[in-house]
């Protein structure tokens, strides 16, 4: 196997190092997912309230959301690849207060640590993957998120047969995961380290916006609402998707995290659609079908059987998840030179404040129940209609 951190850099795509930061970003979310999948079992042993369950995800997202803008502004101007696996070591030990916190607050504490490895990882990684793409912005950034989305779709799986039939101490194995995150990233910093020695006599990339100010303001804003709508559903259905199975239909635990690994593997696949789709069809058309058009199924979703649940969860996830590698990589475009700022507010911002949504949909299904809080996140995709305020291709001046 090639040593990454030994591999020349080339002109082309560095293949080895987009498959390690998206194995590291599997890694990542493997974590993320897991806190959610885990409820259940935590709501059990800690006799926790549906509010105390959203205040977990808000501890976690919030972190996210308040540190990753900020650090990838800060390595914008000096970039800092050897702080992925400070960031990793971070997941690490939260993953470990999960598996032996005595107390609600310890898991607080966890959770909130899983969230701040999440905000260092997310924009060094991102702009890992830009540079390592040899120019293919679209497809390094697509394998890149597929990575995360694989993560986030094994977690409820890897819960349902490994942590329930072991119970809660078992989490702690998922340590050693990050374990071996942290040396493989390591590596990818070593070779960054090279790659940007290599080019240090290159002239900067250019800051010029391709619109006027304003217009790309705007059109950011727009891309952040839209991913902020998109979390929110998803936090609402990563938080109590088991919960709503488990009070509908009588599912067993096991049996509800089943259901939530297709809804989330339904995600990756739809992350590599939409990339390949993007290409045939536009980016922006992508985008107005992820986002708008998925309505008629969230609407459908709260009152069919389970079979349709199912096919329709599916459907959901595929559909809403494949506009947001176009998202990125359009936000990038918009604002050149700043790519750890776009993952910081796309990776940590918008999904930070989902983080907020679910906390307020935890107190909204100890008031009025679970289903009501499906009904109701039903209508988040209406959203989608600000896609009309997003610059056309020919706005764009050549920067597509």
């Amino acid at each position: 196997m090639t040593d990454i951190s030994k591999a020349a850099p080339a002109t082309g795509p560095a293949w080895m190092v987009i498959f390690a930061i998206s194995i590291c970003h599997m890694v990542n979310d493997v974590m993320q997912s897991l806190l959610a999948a885990v409820y259940p079992l935590l709501h059990d042993e800690f006799s926790l309230d549906f509010w105390q369950i959203g205040l977990m995800t808000f501890a976690f997202q919030i972190t996210a959301s308040l540190l990753q803008p900020l650090i990838g502004m800060a390595t914008d101007r000096r970039s800092f690849p050897q702080s992925l696996p400070i960031g990793m070591g971070s997941t690490m030990i939260g993953v470990g207060m999960l598996a032996w916190a005595d107390t609600y607050g310890m898991l607080l504490v966890g959770a909130m640590l899983i969230g701040i490895g999440s905000a260092v990882f997310h924009p060094e990684a991102s702009r890992v993957a830009r540079t390592a793409s040899g120019g293919r912005y679209g497809t390094a950034q697509s394998l890149f998120q597929v990575g995360g989305n694989f993560g986030s779709s094994a977690g409820p799986l890897l819960a349902a047969f490994v942590v329930v039939p072991f119970g809660r101490p078992a989490i702690a194995w998922f340590a050693v995961a990050a374990l071996v995150g942290m040396v493989i990233l390591s590596r990818v910093g070593a070779w960054y380290g090279r790659w940007a020695r290599a080019n240090a006599g290159r002239a900067a990339a250019s800051r010029v916006l391709p619109l006027p100010r304003r217009r790309v303001v705007l059109a950011i804003s727009v891309l952040a609402i839209l991913v902020f709508t998109k979390n929110a559903y998803m936090a609402g259905i990563s938080s109590y998707y088991t919960f709503f199975l488990i009070d509908r239909f009588g599912l067993s635990t096991q049996d509800s995290q089943l259901m939530l690994f297709l809804f989330l593997a339904a995600m990756a696949l739809g992350v590599v659609l939409g990339g390949v789709i993007g290409d045939r069809i536009g980016t922006l058309t992508v985008i107005w079908v992820s986002i708008l058009g998925v309505l008629p199924f969230t609407l459908l979703l709260p009152y069919v059987d389970l079979f349709w649940t199912g096919v329709l969860s599916v459907i959901i996830g595929v559909v809403m998840s494949s506009a947001f590698p176009a998202i990125v990589v359009f936000a990038q475009e918009l604002v050149p030179g700043r790519v750890g700022m776009i993952a910081g507010i796309f990776f940590g911002f918008a999904f930070g404040i989902g983080g907020i949504a679910a906390a307020l949909l935890g107190i909204l299904a100890d008031a009025r129940g679970i289903a009501y809080v499906y009904q109701l996140c039903a209508w988040f995709p209406v959203f989608g209609l600000l896609a009309i305020l997003l610059p056309k291709r020919r706005e764009m001046m050549g920067a597509y």
